[in-house]
């Protein structure tokens, strides 16, 4: 069984304004920064073998602070990049519901509100195949990959808890899994008690 701890990304400026980021490559502030920091000494003596990034920079330079704390390099995967949000991008949701109202609609009805960029569908699909990948290639290890919140909530899905008890992570929030084969279940949150479901 490999452990996989996914955490969300440290503070933006665009997070503390409230803006829609998706794939916008914005770097982490300084509450991020410190964010970072904390999550690494959280993080000490878990026996973390290998750390995952997505790519952009507020979740790289996440990892690579919580990496520097524990001795460990960085590895990039574009998979476990937010979801696209295209033209949504950089806007905050009041300048959305004003600008696109019927993209608000769709997706305060649970829906893909805008038109470009990617289905939730599809980030979902990209960011189990990524873990997936990473678990099999550290069997009966622990391993932290560091994403964004659309992923997390797409693992959570995927163990059959889409709803139940969920909360939004906030930055540097950590969700917990246990990867079988393709089996998958989550473990445990920062944002609440231990809890299991399976993924067939």
């Amino acid at each position: 069984m490999t452990t996989l701890i996914l955490a969300r990304h440290g503070e933006t400026d665009w997070n503390s304004e409230r803006r829609w980021q998706g794939h916008a490559d914005t770097p982490l502030n300084e509450t991020g920064r410190a964010q970072s920091r904390e999550l690494a000494s959280r993080l000490a003596g878990r026996g973390i073998v290998a750390i995952y990034s997505s790519d952009l920079a507020r979740a790289r330079e996440t990892a690579e602070l919580v990496g520097a704390e524990l001795g460990l390099e960085v590895r990039l995967d574009p998979r476990l990049r937010e979801v696209d949000v295209g033209e949504w991008s950089g806007l905050t949701s009041a300048e959305v519901e004003r600008d696109y109202p019927d993209g608000h609609r769709r997706r305060r009805e649970g829906g893909t509100g805008w038109s470009q960029g990617e289905s939730f569908e599809s980030m979902g699909a990209r960011v189990l195949e990524a873990l997936r990948s990473i678990a099999s290639s550290h069997p009966d290890s622990c391993v932290l990959a560091v994403t964004h919140g659309g992923p997390l909530r797409a693992a959570r899905a995927a163990c059959g808890d889409e709803h139940s008890g969920w909360t939004s992570a906030g930055n540097c929030d950590v969700d917990e899994f246990a990867v079988e084969g393709d089996r998958m279940r989550w473990l445990d949150s920062t944002r609440g008690g231990l809890h299991q479901q399976v993924q067939g």
